[in-house]
C-alpha cells in the first residue's frame, strides 16, 4: 500500500511540473523567437537502499517501486515560422544562429528580432538591452546614425548607403546546454557562443514562437486530469491508511 501511495504522490508531482512548463509554453504562443520547452521523465528506484536485494524482488515488487519523476526539461529549437512586418529594424534569421545581447546579468542569446532604436540611437531589444554587433577586440553596441536603415542578409546595417556596423549572429556546437533565460533569451557555459560563419537574415520579418497552441492545450488537458487522477489516487490510499489505524486501534 505504501508503495502506491508513494507512487501516486511522485505522479502528482510530475503532473505539477508539467502543468507549469505548459502553461509557460501557452503564455508564450505569442512571442517572438520563442522556443517550447518540453519535459523528460527518469524512473526513480526506490527499492534501492533496500535491506532485500533487487534480485529477490519479484518483478511486481519491482515494478511498484520504480516512480516516475521529471528528470528535466529541453529546447525544442525547431525554427518558427517568419512573419513580415515592414518594420525595417525587425529582423530573423533563417537556419541557426542568436542574436547576442548585452544584459544587466550578462550577455544572452535570442532569436527575436523585435529591434528598435533608444535614445541614444543604439539598436535595443525590446526589453531595452542592447544588441552586440562584431566588434574587436570583442562585440560591441551598434549605433545607428540617422537615415534609411537597410539591413543585409549577413546581418550587415547600412545607412543611406554607408556600413554602420553588422549584428553578431553566434552558434553553439552540437549539445551545448542551453538555458530559458526569461523574455525568450537563452544562457549558455561561458566561451560557448562561435560567430556563426554563414548567417541568412531577413529585414522586414520576424520569427513566430514555434509553441502550436492546439497541441500545447490538449497536453494541458491531459496533464490536468492525470493530476487529479493521482490526487484522487491518494485521496483513496488516505482512507484506507485510516480504516487500517482504526482497526488496530480497536485490536
Amino acid at each position: 500500500m505504501d508503495s502506491g501511495y508513494y507512487a501516486a504522490c511522485a505522479a502528482l508531482v510530475s503532473r505539477m511540473e508539467a502543468l507549469d512548463v505548459l502553461a509557460n509554453n501557452l503564455a508564450n504562443t505569442n512571442t517572438d523567437g520563442y522556443k517550447t520547452q518540453q519535459q523528460f521523465y527518469s524512473a526513480l528506484d526506490a527499492s534501492i537502499g533496500s535491506t532485500s536485494p533487487a534480485a529477490s524482488l519479484t518483478p511486481l515488487n519491482q515494478a511498484m517501486n520504480r516512480y516516475g519523476v521529471v528528470g528535466g526539461q529541453w529546447l525544442n529549437m525547431q525554427e518558427g515560422s517568419l512573419v513580415p512586418t515592414g518594420n525595417k529594424l525587425d529582423v530573423a534569421i533563417q537556419g541557426p544562429g542568436f542574436f547576442a545581447l548585452q544584459t544587466a546579468a550578462g550577455v544572452r542569446f535570442t532569436r527575436d528580432g523585435s529591434f528598435h532604436l533608444n535614445a541614444k540611437r543604439q539598436l535595443v531589444s525590446a526589453q531595452g538591452e542592447l544588441v552586440l554587433g562584431i566588434g574587436q577586440p570583442k562585440p560591441k553596441p551598434i549605433q545607428v546614425p540617422a537615415g534609411d536603415i537597410s539591413i543585409s542578409t549577413d546581418g550587415t546595417i547600412s545607412v543611406n548607403g554607408a556600413m554602420t556596423g553588422k549584428l553578431e549572429i553566434v552558434n553553439f556546437a552540437p549539445g551545448t546546454q542551453l538555458a530559458p533565460g526569461g523574455n525568450g533569451e537563452f544562457t549558455a557555459p561561458a566561451g560557448a557562443a562561435k560567430v556563426e560563419s554563414n548567417p541568412s537574415v531577413q529585414q522586414g520579418v520576424l520569427e513566430a514562437s514555434n509553441t502550436n497552441a492546439v497541441t500545447g492545450m490538449v497536453s494541458l488537458i491531459l496533464a490536468e486530469r492525470n493530476a487529479q487522477m493521482m490526487e484522487r489516487a491518494m485521496a483513496i490510499f488516505n482512507a484506507d491508511f485510516d480504516k487500517t489505524a482504526a482497526s488496530l486501534g480497536q485490536a
